[in-house]
């Protein structure tokens, strides 16, 4: 039987790597996926060990290969990659990681951020590389580690982001696309170089951090070690890629006036594109890179997905260890018997501190409005519209600056009819989902197809996107909605004292 070619999409994801193949059509072959750890050893810490991601990842897509792709007879032309955003690793000379990892979700340099943000330079800063100055950015993570973990610092002979060590482990080219570098605070998304501005409040210069390519960039051939533990062939391509970001905005389709979509995966965010910057006085948006002239704005959440399952470990019931989507799937079925509005309990989901549209990374979860009638299902219904409402309130941020008329979505929440719903009705927007929902694999797909000459730009990618369902806004739900919506946004702001004296009250012990 003669070959069919096909390729490979490896997204990077903050707690699970997952790959999958297509065939050149963009049909899906098969995916599998590979879940690590994130390790919180104090409450603004956020870590991983980037050996047991390369691992994981390693492990996973060996397993996709033996079971869906070899026996199928398909011979892997490429391999693309995506990432989450703003992780920070510092390695030595040999590329060996010093330490774990720092992800986007860690908080430690809030204090450099609160300097910098609030002097005319974070400013500056912020207008040359579009990312708000928030401690989630390399650029701080980086300050951070030259104030307070010096050893580390001065050992460190490039500070990576997981997806170019990962790339590094495997080609051993040290690249960085310019898509996930935007999302640095250390790159002028004006010129494409990295901001000498920056650059000094980090404290390093730029031998320091990887090489700038573009998203098409090959950074190399596969290592033949890996080579022969895979199964592939010298003559595979690997694609450097983008951010998961990014790559879920063009894998949702949204590349034109009035579209939006949104991601809730273990983060979520509410992203537009357009060929120019988003501005706003406030610093509340990210502008990102797709390429040199797409520009992907919008807002991050850091409590997303994960908050659901971080509720699902504490209060669901498991009949084995290892059981936690089949225990969210029975808790999302108790949602479904409670009322619109969960009868007045609201749930802010800031325990991961908050990014957009608040930036406050002393924000702290809390459920309000608490009376003697509410059972477990109104807290399981409350915590969705929780995460819900602090993505709406990011898409009404972004209202102020464009038009929203339809919302595209994906990731785990995308994937269940009763969260896609919801989303809808608290939008009052109709919102569509893909027949897979991994809209960021399907977005590596279009790239590598656009790099190939399949479409002509990544526009026309875009628009070839095919949307399997669409879920209308019930109007009376949306009138309930907005009631208890109002509150949420009140309280989010109102606690801020509390927010900062419980952070203080934390580091004093």
């Amino acid at each position: 039987m003669k070959n069919m070619e096909c390729v490979i999409t490896i997204e990077i994801g903050t707690n699970a790597v997952r790959v999958m193949a297509f065939d050149l059509s963009g049909k899906v072959i098969g995916s599998m996926k590979g879940s690590y750890p994130t390790f919180h050893v104090e409450p603004d810490y956020s870590e991983q060990d980037p050996d047991q991601m390369f691992i994981t990842m390693l492990y996973v897509l060996k397993n996709l290969l033996n079971e869906e792709v070899h026996p199928k007879n398909y011979h892997v032309i490429s391999i693309c990659f995506s990432a989450s955003m703003h992780s920070v690793l510092p390695v030595d000379k040999h590329g060996t990681s010093l330490g774990y990892a720092i992800t986007w979700a860690d908080n430690r340099g809030k204090n450099e951020a609160f300097e910098l943000k609030n002097s005319s330079l974070g400013k500056e800063i912020y207008e040359t590389t579009g990312t708000p100055i928030h401690p989630m950015s390399p650029l701080i993570k980086i300050a951070w580690l030259s104030r307070h973990d010096k050893e580390r610092f001065k050992k460190a002979y490039k500070f990576l982001s997981i997806k170019s060590y990962i790339i590094q482990q495997l080609t051993n080219g040290y690249v960085l696309d310019y898509s996930l570098a935007s999302a640095t605070g250390l790159l002028n998304i004006h010129n494409l170089t990295w901001d000498s501005k920056a650059l000094d409040f980090a404290g390093i210069t730029s031998d320091k951090l990887p090489d700038l390519v573009p998203v098409f960039h090959s950074p190399g051939k596969l290592r033949r070690e890996y080579q022969k533990s895979l199964g592939l062939s010298n003559d595979v391509k690997i694609i450097t890629g983008s951010s998961d970001g990014c790559l879920a905005t063009l894998g949702g389709g949204v590349w034109e006036e009035g579209k939006a979509t949104i991601t809730v995966e273990d983060s979520g965010a509410v992203r537009v594109v357009g060929k120019k910057v988003l501005k706003d006085e406030r610093q509340r948006f990210f502008n990102y890179l797709l390429t040199e002239k797409d520009y992907v704005s919008g807002g991050p959440t850091n409590n997303g997905g994960v908050i659901f399952e971080w509720f699902a470990k504490q209060f669901g019931d498991f009949k084995g260890p290892y059981d936690i989507e089949y225990t969210m799937v029975n808790l999302i079925h108790e949602a479904m018997d409670v009322v619109v509005g969960s009868e007045g309990l609201l749930f802010l989901p800031y325990l991961l501190g908050e990014r957009a549209p608040i930036w406050n990374p002393n924000a702290r979860g809390s459920y309000f409005g608490i009376n003697i009638k509410h059972e477990k299902q109104h807290f399981v219904r409350a915590t969705i519209e929780g995460i819900l409402y602090e993505i709406y309130s990011i898409g009404k941020t972004l209202e102020e600056h464009r038009t929203i008329n339809s919302l595209t979505a994906s990731g785990s929440f995308a994937s269940i009819p009763f969260c896609a719903q919801m989303i809808a009705d608290i939008f009052n927007k109709p919102v569509s989902v893909g027949e897979n929902p991994d809209n960021i694999a399907r977005g590596a797909f279009l790239l590598y197809a656009t790099d190939i000459g399949v479409f002509k730009s990544l526009d026309e990618a875009a628009r070839s996107v095919v949307l399997a369902n669409t879920y209308n806004p019930n109007k009376v739900n949306h009138q309930v909605y907005e009631k208890y919506y109002s509150i949420f946004e009140r309280l989010s702001t109102k606690l801020y004292d509390e927010f900062e004296a419980i952070s203080k009250y934390q580091n004093e012990q």
